[in-house]
């Protein structure tokens, strides 16, 4: 999507929408969970890979917050921080009732993600909104429907019932919440520029799309230091 001129900004995202979902139209059925995990797919190397995306999402939502000043926005990431903190404590207790010993188990033991240190560097709250709770929440969404219909075709209906009950629509939430503050607040060329350009740097650092990159247009690779 290339911005010369003003467009609706509920136009603007629905095209940014219809841009994501012809992105993950293209993934296989477990390709998100065989991405991000190197394809190791079985339910607790997923669970422990989802300490870390919580986490992560939960600290750089804390990071934003005391630099972002609209109100509106503060209570995006405000949210997004508290129900990702929750998620990882539901998800640590699943594994621990599943048999594994996560008490010294540090899931940024090796540094943060590439993703984190790209959206640290985000200064402005559209850019903030647009790559955080907008993009990767979508990510989420598309993550989450694979790992909960693997989790029944392996018979792990509890975890399933975790995600299905809590995870998932509390994720799908915050994607909903970004989604309406660029509808309300993307109304310039310039503006929806940075939108885009944010959107797509997430997506393109985004592990569970990693086998996608190379083939989506207007994907590139994000140097992070």
């Amino acid at each position: 999507m290339k911005i010369e001129t003003t467009v609706d900004s509920k136009t603007f995202v629905d095209g940014l929408v219809d841009e994501m979902q012809q992105l993950f139209a293209q993934l296989g059925d477990q390709e998100a969970l065989e991405s991000e995990s190197q394809g190791q797919v079985e339910v607790v190397t997923l669970l422990k890979l989802a300490l870390q995306s919580e986490l992560e999402a939960s600290d750089i939502a804390a990071y934003w917050l005391p630099t972002t000043p609209e109100i509106e926005a503060k209570t995006i990431l405000a949210e997004q921080c508290a129900d990702e903190i929750k998620h990882y404590n539901l998800i640590a207790a699943r594994l621990e009732e599943m048999g594994e010993d996560i008490s010294n188990f540090d899931p940024v033991a090796e540094g943060y993600s590439p993703l984190f240190q790209y959206l640290r560097g985000l200064r402005s709250t559209i850019e903030r909104i647009a790559a955080g709770p907008f993009a990767c929440e979508a990510v989420a969404e598309v993550r989450n429907a694979q790992f909960i219909e693997f989790c029944h075709s392996v018979g792990d209906t509890k975890t399933a019932k975790l995600y299905e009950d809590i995870v998932h629509p509390e994720e799908i939430h915050h994607y909903r919440a970004g989604r309406r503050f660029l509808e309300k607040y993307a109304t310039t060329p310039e503006i929806q520029a940075k939108v885009v350009n944010a959107m797509r740097s997430s997506l393109a650092i985004a592990d569970e799309l990693q086998s996608l990159t190379a083939k989506a247009t207007g994907l590139h690779a994000i140097p992070v230091s």
